[in-house]
């Protein structure tokens, strides 16, 4: 049997798991007693960022192409108050709002996909102007906060709760609490698993990684880039607004400055899991433990108590540029090899 050879690749993911394993493991044994080695603050990090690991995967497929889209974080805002606008003061129903989001996200996706695939504008200019346009229609929408507190079906999912058999605990009152899920967490994960098995056992696949790999040759190759490129940016859209909804069901109400910084967020979690911002290289569950990074990171600061939020933004800057510098140093390598 060939023994596989171990890659740049590879090795980047390798090394985002071992640093997440390293900083959970970490966070047990300096905030023990504070019950950071209770399985539910593992699934608490799952639970907060449920929006953002589907927002990242669809990030991932984008940033394999070589592209990048920053108008995330303003179509989940707008999404989240499109869903609250819509069941407290149009009364419809929560499922009805949800497909008319997710057709909204492919819309959008269709929109942007096209100007930057085939009218071949820079995709932070045509993203940019996404960005601009759905927080602007937040606004137009409502102006206020609006709380989701009518609708039954919405409210159920929000607060439905999916015990597990194992990993529980006595609380002060001496009652044993099992740790759970929420739907947003199934959804997410589902999202990964499909996205991973999409790239890598699908044509359209091996087609994002081909095109971000190279364009020339992905040409060369018979591949149409601009339908690929195209369709990276309306699975990036759908996305996200699956997200959305997933962000919308963890709070519950839609403000005009929800998800602010989210994007950059989804971007940083995908290079800390070792995509490149050139394309070509990267893997959804890298972006998933780059999620799983940042977190741990908040939920560290947080656990402290005496340290402010603002940490959390620094130590994921630091890992940003250690990863950076990491691709760099591999892509050189890989270089300096090929000659």
């Amino acid at each position: 049997m060939k023994k596989k050879k171990i890659n740049s690749n590879n090795l980047l993911l390798l090394i985002t798991i071992v640093l997440f394993f390293v900083m959970y493991a970490a966070g047990c044994i300096v905030y023990a007693d504070k019950g950071f080695t209770r399985f539910q603050t593992f699934l608490n990090i799952l639970i907060n960022n449920a929006g953002l690991i589907c927002i990242t995967a669809g990030m991932t497929c984008v940033m394999l192409t070589g592209g990048i889209d920053i108008s995330v974080g303003s179509l989940v805002a707008m999404d989240c108050m499109l869903l609250a606008v819509g069941i407290e003061q149009w009364g419809w129903s929560s499922p009805v709002l949800m497909l008319l989001i997710l057709a909204i996200g492919i819309i959008f996706g269709i929109v942007q996909g096209f100007c930057i695939s085939y009218l071949e504008i820079q995709p932070f200019i045509v993203t940019m102007a996404g960005m601009f346009f759905a927080r602007g229609m937040t606004a137009v929408i409502c102006k206020e906060q609006v709380s989701i507190v009518s609708d039954k079906i919405f409210t159920t999912l929000s607060s439905f709760k999916i015990s597990l058999p194992f990993g529980g605990y006595l609380n002060k009152k001496g009652i044993m609490q099992f740790p759970y899920l929420r739907v947003t967490v199934v959804v997410a994960l589902i999202v990964v698993l499909a996205i991973y098995l999409m790239l890598k056992y699908t044509r359209f696949g091996r087609s994002i990684y081909a095109v971000g790999g190279n364009q020339q040759s992905a040409t060369l190759m018979g591949l149409d880039v601009k339908k690929t490129q195209m369709k990276a940016y309306i699975l990036s859209s759908f996305l996200t607004s699956i997200g959305g909804i997933c962000y919308c069901l963890n709070t519950m109400a839609g403000t005009t400055t929800q998800a602010t910084g989210l994007e950059m967020d989804a971007i940083s979690s995908a290079v800390i899991g070792g995509t490149l911002l050139t394309g070509g290289v990267g893997n959804v569950l890298g972006s998933l433990f780059g999620v799983l990074i940042n977190g741990t990171i908040s939920t560290l600061v947080k656990t402290n108590g005496k340290l402010i939020s603002s940490w959390s933004n620094i130590v994921t800057a630091i890992l940003l540029c250690f990863f950076i510098v990491l691709q760099s140093v591999f892509a050189l390598v890989k270089e300096r090899k090929s000659k």
